[in-house]
């Protein structure tokens, strides 16, 4: 294998959550009477992030941004039953464990992506993980997986973060270890310069 160690991201990466995220997104808009563009919406989310999507479209508004993210975790959470994993994201968990790897999970999410994770009886593949509940900074603050790397005496130069985002790159390399980024529509500017850029898991199984 190319690395030892994974650190997966969940949303975008592990799992398809943005068509409920952009489902939640447009409804907690809409209650407030501001009509957004899905397409937009879903390349600033994935671009960047929901509090920036959250943002652009609040900043003309006396809409409290708190309020918004609030609603907003409470919708999506509604939706998170009818996600599914990517395309080979099972045998790639499966294979790494098999020849001797490791898989992490690093989120900002809550326990409901451990979850998820139970649902599709993948959670065994997973040594070790993070979630809202633990309070660390969000990423690109590698603290988070600093603290996974020493709890788990990972080797920094044979780990590796997985994300479909920069600031997952980033985090990564403001850990000391390399960085994937997983970006199947092809819409990141990768300017966090990740080792290995995919558009599908079956690129990072042939590298297995």
């Amino acid at each position: 294998m190319i690395y030892e160690d994974y650190f997966w991201d969940f949303d975008g990466t592990l799992f398809d959550t943005y068509p409920t995220m952009v489902e939640a997104f447009v409804k907690v808009f809409g209650d407030n009477q501001i009509k957004v563009d899905k397409k937009e919406v879903y390349e600033i989310m994935r671009r960047y992030s929901v509090g920036e999507a959250i943002n652009w479209y609040s900043k003309d508004t006396k809409l409290d941004k708190k309020v918004l993210r609030r609603h907003f975790d409470e919708e999506d959470a509604q939706l998170l039953d009818r996600v599914s994993s990517f395309e080979n994201v099972e045998i790639l968990l499966e294979k790494i464990v098999k020849n001797g790897g490791r898989n992490f999970l690093l989120t900002h999410r809550d326990e409901s992506s451990m979850k998820i994770l139970k649902r599709d009886k993948i959670d065994k593949y997973f040594t070790d993980y993070v979630t809202a509940k633990n309070k660390f900074p969000r990423k690109p603050n590698p603290e988070s997986l600093n603290y996974l790397i020493e709890k788990n005496q990972v080797n920094r130069k044979k780990a590796v973060m997985i994300g479909d985002r920069n600031l997952d790159i980033q985090a990564g390399h403001n850990a000391q270890i390399a960085g994937i980024l997983f970006d199947p529509d092809n819409i990141v500017d990768a300017s966090s310069n990740p080792e290995l850029q995919i558009a599908n898991y079956r690129a990072l199984l042939n590298k297995l």
